[in-house]
């Protein structure tokens, strides 16, 4: 017999059966049109993840663009032009806990550089260069440039939520964690990268939303991890040359 001759003949088909398939059969429908509606709604979001990454783009260029002219005006009328303070550092870990002090143990783990190659962003002020002064021995740090944060970023960037690292896989798991933080309208990962690397309003919680990078060994190792990078070595400040770093422990 037919599935309709079963659902007229009360005698062969339970009435359990009959509400069960109909039940799954609405949960379908229901699964197709809310696949179609998210579909709908990812093509009007793209749009918009591509005009945000448009504007950040010409925004860097003309960043770029002022300090050249900038230079250039000073050059012709004989003077030094001052570059601008950096806002941004780059600390990455370099040393293990052997023989580590409980002050500077204290302050790496402020710095949420619990293991080595470890790596993060740090918003610097009187404060952080203090920190950054008592762990110089243990870390090397500098300034990254737009192309070394995009890369860890998009290469290494891992979300913390619910206190769990989580891929950054979609824009959507951004999405969804910002909504909640006030004065924060970040909505994709080039939101992401702009909030970091010019240090904007919502810096704080966009770096906390990112676990520490995990970096691997540089490729052709480190020189000497005991001494400053000043006397040759590899420990603390190498203003922009922390990007050569970076690029060969991706």
């Amino acid at each position: 017999p037919t599935l309709t001759e079963l659902d007229t003949d009360a005698t062969h088909v339970p009435e359990s059966f009959l509400k069960k398939r109909e039940a799954q059969l609405a949960a379908k429908a229901a699964a197709a049109s809310e696949r179609v509606a998210a579909k709908a709604a990812n093509k009007a979001k793209r749009g918009d993840y591509f005009k945000r990454a448009e504007k950040y783009v010409q925004e860097y260029r003309q960043a770029e663009r002022s300090l050249v002219q900038a230079r250039r005006a000073a050059r012709g009328a004989g003077d030094f032009f001052v570059e601008p303070e950096a806002k941004l550092a780059l600390v990455v870990r370099i040393r293990g806990i052997m023989g580590v002090s409980p002050k500077v143990r204290k302050v790496l783990q402020l710095l949420r550089l619990r293991q080595i190659h470890n790596a993060v962003f740090v918003r610097l002020n009187k404060a952080t260069l203090q920190m950054l002064q008592i762990v110089t021995p243990y870390v090397a740090w500098g300034y990254p440039n737009l192309k070394t944060v995009k890369a860890l970023v998009y290469k290494r960037g891992f979300a913390k939520i619910n206190k769990q690292r989580i891929p950054i896989t979609d824009n959507t798991i951004i999405e969804k964690h910002f909504a909640t933080v006030a004065d924060a309208d970040l909505i994709c990962v080039e939101d992401l990268v702009h909030e970091v690397y010019t240090v904007g309003p919502a810096f704080k919680a966009a770096n906390n939303f990112l676990w520490p990078f995990k970096l691997s060994s540089p490729n052709g190792g480190f020189t000497k991890k005991r001494l400053h990078f000043n006397e040759g070595g590899d420990a603390g400040c190498r203003q922009d040359k922390i990007n050569a770093l970076v690029q060969k422990m991706l």
